[in-house]
């Protein structure tokens, strides 16, 4: 078994990520309350008892939603921060302080899974995007980026699932009933990513891979869609222009999980295992 990844959800209503390992289960970020987690992951084969740690990119309230510290506490669910921000997250979700721990660098949140975040310039205090490795698999996970850096690209190679956010369609944007500072705050370059930025980011990601002779990624998925300045069909018609992504495309939602996301073909399943494997 590789890794497998189930978006939860995704959006300004919540976001959170399924990473499913042979050594257990992770979330990334948690803007659904646990009791919502829980039933999303319903038909999954995972339960919150399975969750051994939490990693946030950053702590707006979409991404880490303060009714998870009984549960984070009563079930010592280890959460990952950005070291600078433990105060913070500690004011969010209140004596969660023995199940935290800083990063500054790569950490391994289970044994035989590292992850190492990239700085992302989102709003003030940023946001971090994670490049997760293990158990023969690779995973790019960037939203709330602000803009893409060159390094984000050259470290987004040689992926199995490559997963970055495509927030918003400019005119919707800027026709939208939205107040002028909101949006400037969004289009910015330290808010969110245009649908044609993220489709500029991912062609050079998969540019790049051509170029070095890697793999592209067996599924791309579109993170964190607007739903009042950002359509599907907008956002299906842009990404499938390209043939190396309109075969791996996945749109996460907001209300609805994603099927698992798988890095390899697996091997025929029958009974209880093919029940636990699909849902």
């Amino acid at each position: 078994m590789s890794i497998e990844v189930c978006m939860l959800a995704s959006g300004s209503g919540g976001n959170c990520t399924l990473l499913r390992t042979p050594k257990g289960v992770v979330l990334i970020d948690a803007g659904l309350g646990p009791r919502a987690t829980a039933s999303r992951m319903n038909g999954t084969g995972t339960t919150l008892r399975d969750v051994s740690a939490i990693c946030l990119t950053h702590l707006d309230c979409d991404h880490i939603s303060p009714l998870w510290a009984d549960t984070i506490n009563s079930r010592g669910i280890r959460v990952y921060c950005h070291a600078p921000r433990v105060a913070e997250l500690v004011g969010i979700c209140g004596e969660i302080s023995n199940q935290i721990v800083g990063f500054n660098q790569a950490f391994e949140p289970l044994e035989g899974l590292c992850v190492q975040p990239i700085e992302l310039a989102h709003d003030n205090d940023g946001s971090h995007g994670f490049l997760i490795e293990g158990f023969d698999c690779r995973i790019g996970y960037a939203t709330d980026l602000g803009r893409v850096t060159q390094e984000l690209i050259e470290r987004f190679v040689d992926l199995d699932v490559l997963a970055l956010e495509s927030n918003y369609d400019p005119q919707m944007q800027f026709d939208s009933a939205r107040p002028a500072f909101l949006k400037q705050r969004i289009v910015g370059g330290k808010g969110h990513l245009s649908n044609e930025q993220a489709f500029a980011a991912v062609t050079q990601i998969l540019d790049r891979c051509e170029k070095i002779g890697a793999r592209l990624p067996a599924h791309i998925v579109l993170l964190h869609r607007s739903r009042q300045c950002n359509c599907p069909k907008l956002v299906r018609h842009l990404f499938t222009r390209d043939p190396r992504i309109a075969s791996r495309l996945t749109l996460a939602e907001q209300f609805e999980r994603s099927q698992w996301l798988r890095s390899k073909p697996f091997r025929t399943l029958v009974g209880e295992q093919l029940l636990l494997a699909w849902g």
